[in-house]
């Protein structure tokens, strides 16, 4: 039903569109739909809980990308949203001009909601996978989390704060997958108030 449903859309869009804008169409479908698939040897957490996921995660380290540039004492506040998914309010000191930068977005299960693989957005239509590959599954306390491809890494924790043996447990597992362990940012977390 789902595939019948995909070609219907796919094909009333490829109509829609003039002839010579078709091949573009075509591969920027294609590129949105791969922003939302899962790097090799990366595996979703199975018997993933969404009720136990809401709430307040402190990003611990993540790999360098635009959006985050400069911000220190970064949040992502997880609450249920209407239509079964999650709602998302990332938030971070700007280092530059001292004022806190938000954003608010919407995060989908791709497929079964008890694996942690959804599909995030910040920007209206466009979606990026959100893989939750490593997770501690009996308290809830730490995430290791990536994308589409391994240029997106984050380590969150329900604490501002990490041990050490957390710490290199990411760094090793996050090596072993591939990811670039020396390009790692630690996002400094402070004490201080949200406006």
């Amino acid at each position: 039903m789902k595939l019948n449903n995909i070609r219907t859309k796919l094909s009333f869009i490829l109509s829609s569109t003039p002839l010579f804008l078709r091949p573009f169409v075509l591969s920027l479908l294609i590129t949105l739909a791969a922003c939302t698939g899962i790097p090799d040897n990366i595996h979703p957490i199975e018997s993933f809980d969404k009720n136990r996921y809401l709430g307040t995660w402190y990003e611990i380290a993540r790999l360098d990308h635009s959006f985050e540039r400069g911000l220190s004492n970064v949040t992502a506040e997880y609450s249920e949203h209407p239509d079964g998914g999650l709602k998302v309010i990332n938030r971070g000191l700007s280092s530059v001009d001292k004022t806190w930068k938000y954003a608010e977005g919407k995060a989908l299960f791709v497929g079964d909601p008890k694996v942690g693989h959804l599909k995030v957005s910040f920007f209206g239509p466009f979606y990026g996978s959100y893989i939750i590959f490593e997770l501690d599954k009996e308290h809830y306390q730490y995430a290791f989390v990536t994308s589409h491809n391994r240029s997106y890494l984050w380590l969150l924790s329900r604490s501002p704060h990490i041990s050490e043996s957390l710490k290199s447990h990411f760094i090793e597992t996050t090596r072993t997958l591939g990811f670039d362990d020396q390009a790692l940012i630690f996002v400094k977390q402070e004490s201080v108030q949200h406006r």
